[in-house]
């Protein structure tokens, strides 16, 4: 019997080593999340503070937190000048058109890529991703100049159009639908199906990570988007909510309760769907092949 255990002795110890290395790896990156998470709040805990304080405490220095005196006018004030709400619409009409518009191309691009075969196929796929490495800035005069030949300066179209391109899109897509076995089409095949009905039919249903991921993504993108607008929106009544939150500090000056306001409502369906959706977004990148 004590023979046993002292054959068993050496091979307990590294596993207790393994055990104590994991302890600590999972220790240092706990605490580095932790930093992280302080990084950001401290930003956007100021700004919340600042939202809440009299117009008269926000340029009070030095800078303090927690006043007595909290309140919401600020937020009535930015929801009462009739402009947010009307920027919050832009946004949102056009930020879902490219969401919803950006899946359905980009899912039809990929099921080509990955089930049809044709002469070409993998040239015309690499053509496509190196759309990722040509930066947007580059195209932005050519793209202004198209939207003013098409007379879609300051209109949705003019804001929707240039942004429906999604090389990205398209990779996750290709690499999800690729990890589909092909005994289902082979199935649906003999069952008499089409190419169509088996992307709606089989294929969608089947890639609800990806549709979340690359929806998630492009809404996000869209809804953050302030260049392009910038540029092709003129008037005050188009512009989505980025652009006209750059406009709020030349309507109310330095008024920074209400600046501050107005960048908390803005952040809030971000932060809603990053709640609601994180899930989906941690298995749409995990099951389409991207990683970090």
């Amino acid at each position: 019997m004590a023979s046993r255990i002292a054959a068993a002795a050496p091979v307990r110890a590294p596993l207790s080593a393994q055990g104590r290395n994991r302890a600590i790896i999972k220790a240092i990156s706990f605490v580095l999340l932790l930093l992280f998470v302080v990084i950001w709040l401290i930003p956007f805990a100021w700004a919340v503070d600042t939202a809440l304080k009299p117009e008269a405490e926000t340029s009070i220095v030095p800078i303090t937190w927690w006043s007595s005196h909290f309140n919401l006018d600020a937020f009535g004030k930015v929801l009462s000048a009739g402009t947010l709400p009307r920027w919050y619409l832009n946004s949102l009409i056009n930020s879902g058109v490219i969401t919803i518009v950006t899946v359905v191309l980009a899912s039809l691009i990929a099921f080509a890529f990955s089930r049809i075969r044709f002469r070409g196929r993998w040239f015309l796929f690499w053509l496509v991703m190196a759309g990722i490495m040509v930066p947007g800035q580059v195209l932005i005069v050519p793209l202004f100049t198209m939207m003013n030949d098409l007379n879609f300066v300051d209109t949705y179209w003019g804001v929707i159009l240039p942004q429906l391109a999604s090389p990205i899109g398209v990779f996750v897509f290709k690499q999800f639908f690729d990890g589909i076995p092909h005994e289902l089409e082979e199935a649906a095949v003999l069952d008499g199906c089409g190419r169509f009905r088996i992307y709606w039919q089989i294929w969608m249903p089947l890639s609800k990570a990806a549709i979340a991921a690359v929806a998630i993504f492009s809404f996000v993108f869209s809804w953050n988007n302030f260049l392009w607008p910038l540029i092709v929106i003129t008037s005050t009544e188009m512009m989505p909510l980025t652009v006209g939150l750059a406009n709020v500090q030349s309507s109310f000056g330095l008024m920074y309760a209400q600046i501050m306001a107005s960048a908390v409502l803005a952040a809030l369906p971000m932060l809603v769907i990053f709640a609601l959706f994180q899930r989906q977004i941690v298995q749409g990148i995990a099951g389409s092949g991207i990683k970090g």
